[in-house]
């Protein structure tokens, strides 16, 4: 082909492509990334068939263009996936720190609901887990091995039901905030009484510490981040109830944007959580002091991440926008 002929061939789409750099900032990566495909396929046609040509050093200019922001945009991708963990997670449960203390509240008062039903019926604890959950765990514990729901089943297998569910609760508690706040409390009642009446029944029957080695193992991350969630589905309820000077709709649309960052923030703790109940859980031989240092440590992250981090001096201000 002629070069001239292959320049009125393709002058047009290279055009296109000028304005592609020129309008980085509207153009989706697939659409950019497309033009880098085309542009670098040209570049190598003209250096085989005009090497010295002007064409191909302009060619060659664009294809570097492209080349940049395109690399660009991959690093800024993955920039944000850092940032939005390292403040905008945190910076949105600083502005929700209150919606944080009332999904704690709740879920404490309905724990201390369970544990004092539990205590007033010995038979309570059948109402919340059901019978065949509890006849199990008797028989488990007439055999010495009261932890052996933990190891029924495979540890990946185990592990990926746990991280499923653990998901599916966390989303569908959210969910419940359209319903308005009194949705999102409903679910954390339901999970604390069971809690309470679970961990009851266990000093019941005189395994107290043991059964509190096992379930905060991988508890502490799974109901903290229950916690958080319920928080989130604090914030959207009352995205309806209170729009204060906003209209209701507005209101709704700003709380459910900060309430989604949240939920989307647990997944990995729960991921985690799971991760735990599948592999570490079951191993009951463990010595004691490394079960506890395993809580500890978690507690710990959830105090940096869900409490200092947020309410550190200044974090909000400096980070604000990112909210």
């Amino acid at each position: 082909m002629k070069e001239v002929s292959f320049i009125r061939q393709n002058i047009e789409k290279w055009r296109q492509t000028e304005d592609v750099v020129e309008e980085i900032a509207s153009v989706s990566p697939d659409a950019l990334a497309d033009a880098y495909v085309e542009t670098t396929s040209d570049l190598a046609f003209a250096q085989s068939h005009y090497p010295q040509s002007r064409i191909t050093a302009y060619l060659n200019n664009l294809a570097s263009a492209l080349h940049n922001e395109l690399y660009r945009s991959r690093r800024e991708q993955w920039s944000r996936i850092v940032t939005f963990w390292k403040y905008e997670v945190p910076a949105a449960m600083r502005q929700e720190r209150r919606a944080l203390l009332v999904s704690f509240l709740i879920f404490a008062v309905s724990t201390l609901i369970g544990v004092v039903s539990q205590l007033g019926d010995a038979d309570f604890c059948r109402l919340i887990l059901g019978d065949h959950y509890v006849d199990m765990t008797l028989d488990n514990i007439a055999k010495g091995n009261p932890m052996g729901v933990y190891g029924s089943d495979s540890e990946s297998n185990l592990f990926l039901h746990i991280t499923l569910n653990n998901v599916w609760v966390s989303f569908y508690a959210f969910a419940l905030g359209i319903l308005t706040t009194f949705g999102t409390g409903w679910a954390l009642f339901g999970n604390g009484v069971m809690l309470g009446s679970f961990q009851t029944f266990f000093f019941q029957q005189g395994l107290g510490l043991e059964s509190m080695l096992a379930v905060w193992l991988h508890g502490t991350l799974e109901i903290s981040a229950i916690i958080v969630v319920g928080a989130a589905g604090v914030v959207l309820g009352n995205g309806w109830l209170f729009p204060g000077t906003m209209t209701r709709l507005e209101s709704f649309r700003q709380g459910a944007r900060r309430a989604l960052k949240i939920v989307v923030g647990t997944v990995p703790i729960f991921v985690v959580a799971a991760f735990i109940e599948g592999f570490f859980t079951r191993h009951t031989e463990w010595p004691d002091a490394l079960r506890l240092g395993i809580i500890l440590a978690s507690l710990a992250f959830v105090i940096f991440y869900y409490i200092y981090l947020p309410n550190k001096k200044d974090y909000g201000k400096t980070k604000d926008s990112l909210v």
